[in-house]
């Protein structure tokens, strides 16, 4: 696809689409959530906390009266919330139009989930990974679905570590690393589903964006370490609020040009901040031998399966 020119005006009516946006009552997920119920979507807002998905329904309907919103609770850290979630999701819905893959943890302390997983891994890559594979038929019997998944330019410092993928105890932890390399997974899983996709002829697509550097609650777990309160106030020239963070991930979503596996981010210096357009990742995010072992490794881990 070429770089071309994209606005919000270039969204198609949504009417009759339903659309879930993990992680939608805050942040990018919220921005997403009110640009698709204003183009006339239902749209399934996944909260951890109902109470503040409660709140964030409050705001959209406010602003947005005919907004056609729902909020359910789903806690990416837990498996057993995620499997309750595609269940109670598929017996109100016979469609899916838009799974937004959002939601996600950012350098944060050492600590698991609910099923023992390095949470920075469980949540932005395992939890998204079991929640995509649970919805998976309902997905790919809608026409022309679309499935995205929220990355960073984090991914570039990614490894996957095999021999140690969770840290197990925290060895060999720090809050980046781990959190690059969930970042990496999720790309891997990207273009691994969208491999396997069309190798089964379906007309799903599977994209990748990442919002450059927004102005979001997920840097409050570095917030008071001296580096940041150091270089923080500079960032204000790097960075960008997150309604234009959010827009490649809704371009990805909505854009009818897009081919499967496309990757969008910022246009300006070092994709921190512009207009969404088409981005390259680091080549490793295209290894197939370690996607393929990444996908299986999921699959044991979440006892997830995809129907592709």
């Amino acid at each position: 696809m070429s770089q071309r020119e994209w606005s919000l005006i270039d969204i198609p009516s949504l009417e009759g689409k339903v659309v879930v946006v993990t992680g939608g009552n805050g942040g990018l997920g919220y921005e997403a959530v009110n640009v698709f119920a204003k183009r006339g979507a239902k749209v399934i807002l996944a909260s951890r906390s109902v109470e503040r998905g409660q709140e964030a329904h409050a705001k959209l309907t406010n602003e947005t009266p005919s907004a056609d919103v729902e909020v359910m609770e789903l806690d990416l850290g837990d498996l057993e919330s995620v499997h309750n979630f595609a269940h109670a999701f598929q017996q109100k819905y016979d469609r899916l139009d838009i799974l937004l893959n959002n939601a996600g943890v950012m350098t944060t302390p050492y600590g698991t989930t609910k099923d023992g997983f390095e949470q920075q891994l469980g949540i932005n890559h395992l939890g998204h990974f079991a929640l995509t594979g649970l919805l998976f038929d309902t997905i790919k019997k809608t026409p022309d679905a679309r499935i995205v998944n929220i990355s960073s330019n984090a991914h570039r410092q990614g490894e996957i570590d095999f021999d140690n993928l969770m840290f197990e105890g925290g060895n060999g932890y720090t809050p980046m690393k781990a959190y690059a390399q969930s970042k990496l997974a999720n790309l891997l899983f990207t273009y691994q589903l969208q491999r396997k996709i069309e190798e089964a002829g379906l007309s799903v697509k599977v994209e990748a964006a990442h919002p450059g550097i927004a102005n979001t609650n997920l840097t409050r777990h570095i917030e008071d370490k001296p580096l940041f309160k150091v270089v923080g106030p500079l960032l204000g020239f790097m960075t960008q609020d997150s309604f234009n963070g959010a827009l490649p991930g809704i371009r990805a979503a909505t854009d009818s040009s897009v081919a499967g596996g496309e990757y969008f981010g910022p246009s300006g210096f070092q994709e921190f901040k512009g207009d969404p357009v088409v981005v390259e990742p680091i080549t490793k995010a295209y290894d197939v031998m370690d996607a393929d072992l990444l996908w299986k490794k999921s699959e044991e881990l979440t006892g997830v399966t995809f129907n592709v």
